[in-house]
């Protein structure tokens, strides 16, 4: 294909000009979240030599869906293009494996081909979205990017081209903590329950930002642990994205493995094997529920979470349910209104903290929360936006835990100017938090 794009794996965009030049997120072999997740469909040869005849990859933040140190193993020699994130985790580990990056600044367009052009946008949650140019078209890859102050940004770029389309995260919900008990030991349903028809929002946002044609993207997992695969219950099959979206408003849903050659204005639907269901013992990736923690863990725990000040305006302790026995660790001790209780393996724990990787247990949907006390909601929402972003986003990737930190690390995106349009209403809350430290 002289121009053009394809989709393969859970959100991989291959970009042609004369040939392969950029592939995006390469998750195309391995597992993720500790072997809870793996690929939903086989990534046939051809496009796997495409990404490997690309002299760029592109990865848009640090989650092992879209981070595969196992998929990028196979693919040395690349330069590896990156966000201009706050704190540079990604780029000083990457460089630290022996990968050659480039950090992309924030809203400049870069020309890695003659008909090829980026633009990238970090946000403050360490995700980011980006632009590309091909022959004049362009394509919108958000992943599990959200609008977090780009958004008029976006709308005035998209307004000047005749033709884009739009690839992100869209689902019941299940690519986050669902895994959820009250207090009495029950399983707390998820919103992902409801199976909402996702075709209208899909339109909304496309409307929103004037985008005329959506690809599925970012959402092409199973669940494959023994403790995780009750939650394939709630993963988005691929058909339901277009289920209640309108038809005959000039907008159009493209398959999610497609090749769109734009010299010659003809769309080919990919048909990629589905993977078959496999399932795995806990034990295969090192965890045994049975491993309790030592005296020497629960330091490390304390070690891990004392620095993130923020947890202090509201939560009173953590306890880790670990190989049947409890360890708290006090957070605020004279507030015990409300506290969180996680019930996971050992090592997938250790790991996490040691490698400052937490969210990846939330998202792996393993292990088992239960919020005690005074939540405003017993599910991932009572989680957000006090918690995980703060946690997962700013301490982990960012290197923000104390407040003075946190007042440097968004004070250098309102620098850049990424959140003087403000947060839509989905990020509202965090937005908010945010401000504080601003």
């Amino acid at each position: 294909m002289d121009l053009g794009f394809e989709t393969i794996g859970n959100a991989t965009l291959i970009c042609h000009d004369g040939g392969p030049v950029l592939a995006t997120d390469p998750w195309l072999v391995g597992d993720a979240y500790f072997g809870s997740w793996g690929l939903g469909h086989e990534v046939p040869a051809e496009q796997w030599a495409n990404v490997k005849a690309c002299k760029y990859l592109w990865i848009s933040h640090g989650h092992p869906d879209h981070l595969s140190l196992a998929t990028l193993e196979q693919l040395r020699g690349k330069v590896i293009l990156l966000p201009d994130h706050v704190g540079g985790r990604i780029r000083r580990d990457l460089e630290g494996l022996g990968f050659s990056t480039r950090v992309l600044p924030d809203g400049i367009w870069v020309e890695l081909a003659p008909r090829l052009k980026v633009c990238c946008l970090a946000d403050y949650n360490q995700d980011a979205i980006l632009l590309v140019d091909l022959g004049g078209r362009l394509l919108v890859d958000a992943n599990d990017a959200s609008d977090r102050g780009v958004g008029e940004f976006l709308q005035r770029t998209i307004a000047r081209y005749r033709q884009s389309w739009l690839l992100c995260l869209t689902g019941y919900g299940d690519a986050d903590m669902i895994h959820f008990f009250d207090e009495a030991g029950a399983r707390v349903l998820p919103d992902a329950a409801m199976k909402v028809a996702l075709g209208p929002g899909i339109a909304g946002l496309l409307q929103h930002y004037g985008i005329k044609g959506f690809i599925p993207f970012s959402s092409m997992h199973r669940y494959q642990r023994t403790d995780s695969i009750w939650a394939n219950e709630f993963t988005t099959e691929i058909d339901e994205h277009r289920r209640d979206f309108p038809q005959g408003q000039g907008m159009e849903i493209l398959p999610a493995f497609v090749r769109l050659d734009l010299a010659r204005d003809a769309l080919t639907e990919l048909h990629p094997r589905v993977l078959p269901d496999v399932v795995h013992p806990p034990e295969q990736f090192g965890d045994s529920w049975a491993d309790p923690l030592s005296a020497e863990d629960a330091a490390k725990l304390r070690a891990y979470f004392s620095p993130i000040e923020h947890l202090r305006t509201f939560l009173g302790a953590i306890t880790f349910r670990v190989g049947g026995r409890d360890t708290t660790i006090d957070i605020a001790p004279r507030d015990h209104r409300r506290s969180i209780t996680f019930e996971l393996p050992r090592a997938s724990l250790l790991a996490a903290i040691g490698f400052e990787v937490f969210d990846d247990l939330l998202i792996g949907n393993f292990m088992k929360t239960t919020l005690v006390g005074d939540w405003h909601a017993r599910n991932a929402a009572g989680l957000y936006p006090d918690f995980t972003p703060f946690v997962g986003k700013y301490a982990d990737n960012g290197h923000a835990k104390s407040a003075a930190q946190l007042a440097a690390y968004f004070g250098e995106y309102r620098r850049r100017g990424l959140m003087a349009a403000g947060p839509t209403p989905l990020s509202q809350a965090a937005f908010g938090r945010a401000a504080r430290y601003a």
